[in-house]
């Protein structure tokens, strides 16, 4: 497939009275229905959407991304019935969490059907499966009549879209369309929960915390792959390559606050002297700490550091600006790893390319 489209924008408003007659999802579920991408909105990150019972239609997801095909993709289902087309079977446990939590942004692994599309679970026997809350997506998924693969729709390895503009600057020419439905909440993408083995396994760290999922079902244990940069088969998207990287080298520090600004502005400085532009990733409460330094050309607040939904929802948005203002080296305080902190870390240590200096 020559990747020449003139890809559709549709803009809509998620609080429309009635999305189910709009005129502007009727259009994209049908190319969906019909085999081609269309990215739209979620409550994570923006998807980029096929058939996930058709191989070819799949196919021109990885052609648009550039994503390796060993990659697995999560599928997004439309309502609880639909899950019956993709899962074999669902876990008492993973039962439990869909009452909980769907819609909402948390993937399942579990048993699949023969009917999802071989390279959507890149020949593993499970597949990841969730239902978006987002009003756009549902209506998207449930007129398009079809369960819907969907990776966050960026280039492969860039930092993931949360806009539909990133969709643009990222795949524009390359997909069918994209549903322009505004910024997104969450801004990390779901947590990827294997329910095929017990204790459930976190295979991706999300927008549901550890903390949260063991209040429903007890013990989750954390899959020690998820923070290893090579794994021979992934069980979840995320887990194999570098993601979500700036084209800037960054680095993490990791310590005591004061320490760890020191060393920040050592960093910088030594990058400046080499002649490159750098930047910072600050916090709200560092912000006019490194305004009044020189040694950072541009300084961008992630939010609160005792609001870390905030500073998720900020992320990729900042490294997409730092490529913008063209930033070459970039430092960034690490954050606690509790909570959604344990997200927001494993983001940014792969941006980073698991570049940590602890002080």
């Amino acid at each position: 497939m020559a990747l020449e489209w003139k890809t559709k924008i549709w803009i809509v408003d998620k609080n429309v009275e009635n999305l189910k007659s709009c005129t502007q999802i009727v259009d994209a579920a049908r190319l969906l229905h019909d085999g081609e991408t269309v990215a739209f909105p979620t409550e994570t990150v923006y998807g980029l959407g096929a058939n996930a019972l058709s191989d070819e239609a799949v196919g021109k997801i990885f052609m648009a991304k550039g994503r390796p095909s060993d990659n697995p993709l999560i599928v997004h289902i439309g309502d609880k019935e639909q899950l019956r087309e993709v899962a074999a079977a669902l876990p008492e446990k993973g039962a439990a969490l869909v009452e909980a939590f769907w819609p909402g942004p948390l993937t399942l692994i579990l048993p699949k059907t023969d009917r999802v599309a071989s390279l959507v679970t890149a020949g593993l026997d499970t597949v990841g499966v969730r239902m978006p809350d987002h009003p756009i997506a549902l209506e998207l998924i449930r007129q398009a009549g079809v369960p819907v693969a969907a990776p966050s729709a960026n280039r492969s390895g860039r930092p993931s879209p949360t806009t539909a503009d990133h969709v643009l600057a990222d795949l524009t020419g390359r997909i069918a369309g994209v549903i322009d439905g505004g910024a997104t909440g969450v801004g990390v993408e779901s947590t990827v929960l294997d329910v095929t083995v017990d204790p459930p396994l976190i295979c991706r760290p999300g927008g549901i915390t550890r903390e949260q999922l063991e209040e429903v079902i007890g013990e989750v244990r954390l899959d020690p792959a998820f923070l290893q940069e090579s794994v021979e088969a992934p069980r979840s998207p995320g887990m194999k390559y570098t993601h979500y990287a700036p084209e800037g080298e960054m680095w993490l520090v990791q310590g005591e606050e004061s320490k760890a600004r020191e060393q920040m502005r050592v960093m910088l400085a030594e990058a400046k002297r080499h002649g490159r532009k750098t930047g910072v990733m600050a916090t709200e409460e560092s912000l006019s700490y490194w305004q009044q330094q020189k040694e950072a050309d541009v300084v961008l607040s992630l939010g609160s550091s005792r609001e870390l939904g905030e500073v998720a929802q900020q992320l990729y948005g900042a490294l997409r600006q730092f490529d913008d203002e063209q930033v070459q080296f970039i430092v960034s305080p690490a954050f606690p790893r509790t909570g959604i902190g344990m997200a927001v870390m494993n983001r940014l240590e792969k941006a980073a390319g698991g570049r940590i200096l602890f002080v």
